[in-house]
């Protein structure tokens, strides 16, 4: 269908467009017509990708500048979804007589995801694929091909090397899939062909790390246009992600490592004084001159980058004890060996970083600045050496990261050292964590850098909190609900059992038994009343595996498996792949299953559970953070002194977020139903149930709000009767599907012919 919003034609690849999937495209116009930044929470299975996307290309098509599209998702599949999503649209504008022409969109992934080489596609760990594809395309092993007939070139890369960027690929729209059959069938590299045309592609989807992460969007993200339009979908936990890209872990095992390492950079460094001097001379020269000289080299040699540093720092020159390449490998054994005693401890040990430099520099004399050039300085080196295998020196350049964010940020951060690698392992391993306390310093580069910035989810409620933790100012935001011809989810809290107990996964009552036998029971009848799949959601692993064995005991699972299977899911990727495709197939044979999850793991995140995959969801407890970690605990302190933010009133908005995060996996579009159950007291209570996304909390009414196991049996036993009743899609026009008549009658300007000839049709069966 073809609509206006204000002079904006919008072409829309379905016949009719929900009235929030309308309102969301006005909205996200008045972000873009401001050039302002944007937060919009979307109900689960709304269409929210393809509403954006249709306005976005729109806009894109209409308006003179062409403002490029970055679209950050977080996973593959999401990427490859949206891909899809994008090629569907444009292959619909044409049929529109849309002109489109030299439009080009792709995705970007990792090297594993798209190498097409015979042999180095064939490894399983992403590390070894790098490691062997830089073997192969690292400029100095090719101009020493050119010398040596002996050495391996990738055929896939000498082949882009012959061809400008605009010759590279046809405009058109490229899923991963189709990027790699283009390099296969051209004999071309997928990865090296996406990172060379991305300054020319009109839209790009890759992972939120291209983008937050600085090592990696000093590489493919440092071209891009500031009027370019980025967003930031599925963004719920943006905050989690952008202190993770911040955050370092460092144990012995790292510090052994990093010592053979530095090992072997001294015996690289005499190799090459006796063979070939002028370049580590070369290299002392440049670096008098500043990093950013000297690291003006081909992106796919800047293989270790810094962490972040300011432009103007890296203008300087090096400071003069690490210029030298021997002096810089004696600086670093220093550093190693300080973090090696420090981390001899017996006790927690907590500091600012300016403490942690204080106390460095009084005890091996080492000064801030030559710390923070440290892993510029190592990628320089690396360079230099002309080192192609990074596996080997990944715990170096862990070390020398750590330094570099030590020394340059003096709020936002804690050092801790603790003797124990968690608080109930009794065995000494010590490990030092850098701690990144403040979410907005790796996002603030991209809200200074771009005009427009659109965080959007399904869940963002409360909304509020989220422009105080990444410290920008949204000019649109707008949370929107989901209209529903016939009420197809019905959200229920579950606060007590059959016997009256109440239910919690509060930590003084979890274990209870009445608590787990009502939990088992809860899941009995459910597993008695719902059919095909079931997925259940934990706020841990270690509380699922207690609460599985307890059920083992006295008979639960038993009473589980005579109607239907159940799986588990694992920390173990492959296991949870393995149990997620035996569930679909029990789903889709009838006999039914049930799968146990966990809140925050793989299946909360990203997969969905549509249709008869998922009929209903229920969530045992409220999945809070571990509170008694000692980096969550410096982080709720660092947002109350510096956002005001209570430490109660954050961890129930996280705890909030990842609950609605898995009940909103049962939904996945209108035609779709399903059941949300909520099962702990506490989501009764006003504080907690106004956290809930908008869309989800208009739907919890008195009557669902405080229920037992056999009231919830039966509201459920009710809606289920009501879901199998005859539905006609056609009661759904006018009320929760708009045609251009509808958008009309709202106060939106309509196709003119599509009103027009709707009209004469309505006067001809009158």
């Amino acid at each position: 269908m073809r609509f206006f919003i204000d002079d904006l034609p919008v072409i829309f690849p379905y016949d009719y467009v929900y009235p929030e999937q309308y309102q969301y495209m006005c909205a996200l116009k008045r972000s873009l017509d401001s050039k302002g930044h944007g937060m919009l929470e979307m109900p689960s299975g709304t269409g929210k990708t393809i509403s954006l996307l249709s306005l976005i290309i729109a806009y894109q098509q209409f308006y003179p500048g062409r403002r490029k599209l970055v679209y950050c998702s977080r996973t593959v599949p999401e990427i490859d979804k949206a891909l899809s999503e994008l090629k569907r649209l444009m292959q619909y504008r044409q049929t529109q007589g849309c002109h489109d022409e030299n439009f080009l969109g792709l995705g970007l992934t990792s090297r594993k995801n798209l190498c097409v080489h015979p042999r180095v596609s064939k490894e399983r760990k992403g590390a070894v694929v790098d490691a062997r594809c830089r073997e192969m395309t690292s400029s100095w092993v090719r101009a020493k091909a050119k010398t040596e007939g002996n050495i391996e070139l990738c055929d896939f890369y000498e082949k882009i090397q012959t061809l400008e960027s605009v010759d590279l690929i046809p405009s058109g729209v490229y899923t991963l899939e189709d990027l790699t059959d283009y390099g296969k069938d051209n004999g071309m590299c997928p990865y090296y062909l996406a990172r060379r045309v991305i300054p020319l592609a009109d839209v790009i989807i890759y992972s939120f790390h291209y983008m937050l992460d600085p090592k990696v969007a000093e590489l493919v993200s440092k071209e891009f246009e500031k009027d370019s339009i980025v967003v930031f979908d599925e963004a719920h936990n943006i905050d989690s992600i952008c202190i993770d890209s911040l955050s370092i872990d460092i144990n012995q095992r790292t510090l052994r490592a990093s010592t053979a390492s530095v090992e072997r950079l001294g015996e690289r460094i005499e190799e090459m004084k006796n063979q070939n001097s002028e370049k580590l001379r070369d290299e002392y020269d440049r670096l008098v001159d500043g990093l950013r000289d000297a690291l003006a080299a081909r992106d796919e040699d800047l293989v270790l980058t810094n962490p972040i540093l300011p432009d103007h720092v890296l203008r300087e020159a090096i400071p003069g004890n690490i210029r030298k390449a021997d002096h810089f490998v004696r600086f670093l054994k220093r550093f190693i060996e300080y973090l090696k005693a420090r981390m001899r401890v017996m006790h927690v040990v907590a500091e600012t970083t300016p403490s942690f430099l204080k106390h460095i520099r009084e005890v091996t004399y080492i000064e801030r600045k030559p710390l923070r050039f440290c892993a510029e300085r190592l990628a320089s080196l690396v360079r230099t050496l002309e080192i192609t295998d990074l596996e080997e020196y990944g715990a170096l350049a862990k070390v020398a990261g750590f330094a570099t964010l030590c020394s340059t940020y003096d709020a936002g951060f804690m050092v801790l050292f603790e003797p124990y690698e968690s608080d109930q392992n009794r065995v000494l391993n010590p490990v030092l964590h850098l701690a990144c306390l403040d979410a907005a310093i790796a996002i603030k580069p991209v809200f200074q850098r771009f005009n427009t910035v659109i965080i959007t989810s399904g869940t963002l409620s409360p909304m509020e909190m989220y422009p105080k933790m990444l410290e920008f100012a949204p000019m649109v935001q707008e949370s929107f609900t989901m209209t529903l011809a016939r009420q197809c989810f019905a959200p229920l809290v579950v606060t007590r059992g059959g016997d009256q107990v109440t239910v919690s996964s509060k930590f003084e009552v979890r274990n209870d038994p009445a608590v787990v036998r009502n939990y088992g029971n809860l899941l009995i009848e459910m597993a008695r009343v719902v059919p095909d799949g079931i997925v259940a959601f934990f706020p841990s692993y270690l509380y699922m595996e207690s609460i599985v064995a307890m059920w083992n005991e006295n008979g639960v699972l038993k009473d589980v498996w005579r109607h239907k299977l159940i799986f588990v899911e694992t920390p173990d990727a492959a296991e949870t792949s393995v149990a997620l495709q035996n569930y679909r197939t029990a789903c889709n044979n009838g006999r039914g299953a049930v799968l146990l999850s966990v809140a925050r793991g793989k299946v909360s995140e990203g997969i969905d559970f549509d249709h008869n995959y998922g009929r209903a969801v229920v969530m045992f407890g409220i999945p809070y953070q571990y509170t008694e970690s000692r980096i969550l605990k410096a982080r709720l302190e660092f947002m109350r002194e510096a956002h005001q933010i209570r430490e109660n009133d954050f961890l129930t908005f996280d705890a909030i977020r990842h609950a609605a995060q898995c009940i909103g996996r049962v939904l996945r579009g209108k035609t779709d139903y399903g059941l949300m159950v909520l099962a702990d007291k506490r989501y009764s209570r006003a504080d907690k149930r106004s956290k809930l996304p908008r869309w989800i909390n208009t739907c919890l009414t008195e009557t669902s709000l405080n229920l037992s196991t056999d009231m919830a049996i039966g509201l459920m036993r009710k809606f289920l009767k009501a879901m199998a009743q005859p539905f006609d899609l056609n009661s759904q026009l006018g009320v929760s599907m708009w045609a251009n008549e509808h958008i009309v009658q709202h106060g939106g300007r309509g196709d003119v012919v599509a009103v027009e000839s709707a009209a004469m049709e309505i006067d001809q069966v009158r």
